[in-house]
């Protein structure tokens, strides 16, 4: 499991993962953050800003990363909770040993510090697997309470998907669900559409979604598979033209390649007892698709995988 540095944040330990595909992911240990998911042509699945993002590891924009212990809106980093400002661990795995091999895996461990009480009281243990393989990654997050009292959470899987043009994305399996429109001050919504097309900022909590989600993108002819266990709800947001503004860590006109869509228990709250824990799962897999030319039913694709 080597590790290497990258040119953003110098001294900041990655690790690599791959699989005998041909696919790679990085995995930040600052922040825990997956911040690239290649197949196996090399084509990178996630979104990365270019923006410059200063001196502050916290600031990447993009990748997928965990949201916790709450989730506001989408643009506003600081109600997304602390993981992405903290240096995870490798589980049983000390940072100054360098482990040995190729692996396809990782296990990274956050636990609480006694500086974190004052913001919030409750001690834990947040952990995460990634998990690479053909076509497919998967993020497992656990949390497990370490503290004398209860311990109520909500949670988000944040995914940052690479697009050729948000304009010609369209996303299946939302269709009659309600969702929250947190550009309405969260007001409740029930959705008409066959499916979700962007011409316009995007910013919904879509609730007891269904367990797979297609993302469809005309253009690459791609399809993305979001598949999820014990996280029941999902959010959905483009910032639109209010990333050229300087919005939200985008460079100008970079809102057209980016599309998040979260896994997450962001309506209800997840509580646990002490010593109780708590697991989910999401999986998102990269198909190859020629939907545009009106060869692939999307349903089918929730169908098959």
């Amino acid at each position: 499991m080597p590790f290497r540095f990258i040119n953003d944040h110098p001294g900041l330990p990655c690790v690599f993962l791959s699989e005998p595909g041909g696919s790679s992911a990085q995995v930040l240990l600052y922040g825990g953050q997956v911040i690239s998911w290649k197949n196996e042509q090399g084509d990178e699945l996630l979104f990365k800003s270019s923006k410059p993002t200063g001196k502050s590891p916290k600031s990447i924009k993009g990748g997928i990363s965990i949201c916790f212990p709450q989730f506001g809106t989408s643009g506003a980093s600081e109600k997304q909770g602390s993981p992405r400002s903290k240096l995870w661990s490798l589980e049983n795995c000390p940072l100054h040993l360098v482990p040995t091999g190729s692996p396809s895996s990782v296990d990274l461990i956050l636990k609480s510090t006694d500086n974190e009480t004052n913001t919030w009281p409750r001690s834990f243990e947040l952990r995460i697997h990634v998990s690479l393989s053909p076509g497919k990654l998967t993020i497992v997050p656990q949390v497990k309470n370490t503290d004398n009292r209860s311990l109520s959470f909500t949670l988000a899987v944040r995914n940052y998907l690479s697009v050729s043009d948000i304009s010609e994305v369209r996303v299946e399996g939302l269709e009659t669900l309600d969702y929250l429109d947190n550009l309405l001050e969260r007001e409740r919504f029930t959705e008409q559409a066959d499916a979700l097309t962007f011409d316009g900022e995007v910013d919904r909590i879509y609730l007891e979604t269904q367990t797979n989600i297609a993302i469809i993108d005309h253009e690459k002819k791609r399809t993305f598979v979001l598949r999820k266990d014990g996280l029941p709800d999902a959010g959905v947001w483009n910032p639109w033209t209010k990333a050229s503004k300087g919005f939200s860590g985008l460079g100008e006109n970079e809102y057209k390649q980016m599309l998040c869509v979260n896994s997450g228990a962001l309506e209800n709250p997840i509580t646990l007892k002490p010593a109780e824990e708590w697991k989910g799962f999401q999986e998102i897999s990269a198909v190859s698709s020629s939907y545009c030319s009106g060869q692939l039913d999307p349903q089918m694709v929730l169908q098959w995988l």
